[in-house]
């Protein structure tokens, strides 16, 4: 070893030491571990099952405030100005609790539970469903329900308390603390639905569904997940059942117009998105995709109009003014297609959809070389858009490069060899 290198170890190695020990500091800081107890005093008129519930629900609160409490002092979630309660309402839909050790001694329900929370997953999602108006939407029912569900155990145990037991009472005191451990299975439901569980969320679901045969949302969601598995028949059982509960759900009429649209069954699915604007005329989705319905049967006209009310409702939703290009493209005003698909680039560069849209608009006019360049661009940020391929060959084919046509040609098929049309 030379002088040099050795100098050069000699320092190096302390560096590498720190950097790694900076490393490790920064990891470890990336997660935070909230641990909490919780002893339930039980009643006369509580069994296992119920004192189980009650402490499962109380220690859940207490992880969720200590990690809101957290959370509201980080400046990333400080950027996104939401209030301590609008923190845990979110978190509830992310974090799921663990628990440790629990005891029974037929008088005290004691139980300790974790949270694990990866800070920088929890920014990401976090903002994710700030964003989501509809899915804020459904946390915060879901912890509506179940303050309703606690409020009523407390309210029955009093009447309990005063009456002595009496078998309705008690009855309705055990639906209550069922509603509430309903709302635990479908808080587990849908974490598993976010990390793809698609399996097991149903079958936490099903529990919840088990618990409150009543509960609207467990069947929602559970059909949702079965539209996730591909089982589209099972997923609009679900909603018929959902709609049954209450007709008046416009998100069931338009998750079921969801799975008739995966089944190509465009009029039916457009039938659930008339219902579903009808009760909430301003459900951006269902007239995004009763337009999709609509450019499907290849009535663009219709399907534009869908997409002007929807953007109006929303007009930062780069998707809606892909979608809209892509309408304009087909009725053969490909210089409004591209106005279009420029606008949702602004809103979002990284929307492979209008890239893709707006190759086959330059297409449409001639300019293939433009066209390939936006192709490109599509294929770059989704590399297994198998259409974007397929486009991109058609362009070189036109340009006389029929050995790159082939190639790309070749690509869509590998990526989608049951599409005919490749």
């Amino acid at each position: 070893m030379s002088y040099v290198e050795g100098k050069m170890k000699k320092y190096l190695i302390p560096i590498i030491f720190l950097s790694l020990l900076v490393f490790s500091a920064y990891a470890v800081a990336e997660t935070k571990t909230f641990v909490k107890e919780y002893s339930y005093q039980a009643s006369e008129y509580d069994s296992k099952v119920s004192c189980r519930a009650l402490a499962l629900e109380q220690v859940k609160r207490l992880l969720l405030e200590e990690l809101g409490t957290y959370l509201e002092s980080e400046t990333e979630v400080k950027n996104f100005k939401l209030t301590k309660d609008q923190i845990v309402i979110l978190t509830a839909g992310i974090v799921r609790a663990e628990v440790l050790d629990e005891r029974w001694d037929g008088k005290t329900y004691y139980l300790k539970a974790k949270i694990v929370a990866d800070l920088q997953d929890v920014y990401n999602s976090i903002d994710k469903l700030r964003q989501d108006r509809q899915k804020t939407k459904e946390l915060e029912e879901m912890r509506k329900k179940a303050d309703e569900a606690v409020r009523e155990v407390e309210r029955l145990k009093k009447q309990l308390d005063i009456a002595k037991v009496e078998k309705g009472n008690l009855g309705q005191y055990n639906d209550a603390v069922n509603r509430l451990s309903a709302t635990d299975w479908f808080e587990k439901g849908l974490a598993l639905d976010d990390a793809g569980k698609y399996k097991e969320a149903i079958e936490a679901y099903t529990r919840a569904i088990e618990l409150d045969p009543k509960d609207v949302r467990a069947y929602r969601f559970r059909g949702y997940a079965y539209s996730d598995l591909r089982d589209y028949r099972e997923a609009i059982k679900d909603y018929d059942r959902a709609i049954e509960l209450d007709p008046k759900d416009a998100r069931a009429y338009r998750f079921r117009g969801y799975a008739y649209i995966d089944l190509r069954d465009y009029r039916e699915a457009i039938k659930d998105y008339d219902r579903a604007i009808e009760l909430d005329p301003k459900d951006v989705r269902a007239y995004r995709f009763r337009g999709y319905a609509y450019d499907e049967l290849g009535d663009y006209q219709r399907a534009i109009r869908d997409y002007d009310k929807a953007i109006e409702l929303d007009p930062k939703n780069a998707g809606l003014y892909s979608s809209r290009g892509a309408a304009y493209y087909k009725l053969g005003d490909h210089r409004q297609a591209i106005k279009d698909c420029n606008r949702a680039i602004e809103l979002n560069p990284k929307l492979a959809k209008a890239y893709n849209n707006r190759g086959n608009a330059y297409a449409g006019l001639g300019d293939q070389r433009q066209a390939i360049k936006d192709y490109n661009r599509a294929i770059e940020l989704d590399p297994k858009d198998a259409v974007a391929y397929y486009n991109r060959g058609s362009s070189y084919d036109k340009l006389g490069d029929h050995r790159q046509a082939i190639r790309d040609y070749d690509r869509a098929i590998e990526l989608d060899p049951k599409d005919a049309g490749l």
